[in-house]
């Protein structure tokens, strides 16, 4: 690790009263958690769309009838 970065990194540690190993702790926690929610998201997203069966783009109003409809 650069120099710089440990420095700037024992600077926000001691900011929050805490150590750069910590830190680095929690960060790896945050990221674990993080990526098992957004696979959990993309299961949910794709059981939503397994449910969405009477939709089709090709039932939209074209122009002339959505401006119709609004006389």
């Amino acid at each position: 690790m650069d120099d710089e970065v440990y420095r700037r990194a024992r600077v926000k540690a001691a900011e929050q009263d805490t150590s750069v190993s910590a830190l680095v702790r929690q960060f790896l926690v945050d990221l674990a958690a993080g990526a098992d929610e957004f696979e959990r998201l993309e299961r949910l997203e794709q059981a939503v769309r397994e449910q969405i069966t009477d939709f089709s783009a090709s039932d939209r109003l074209s122009r002339d009838e959505l401006y119709d409809r609004r006389r």
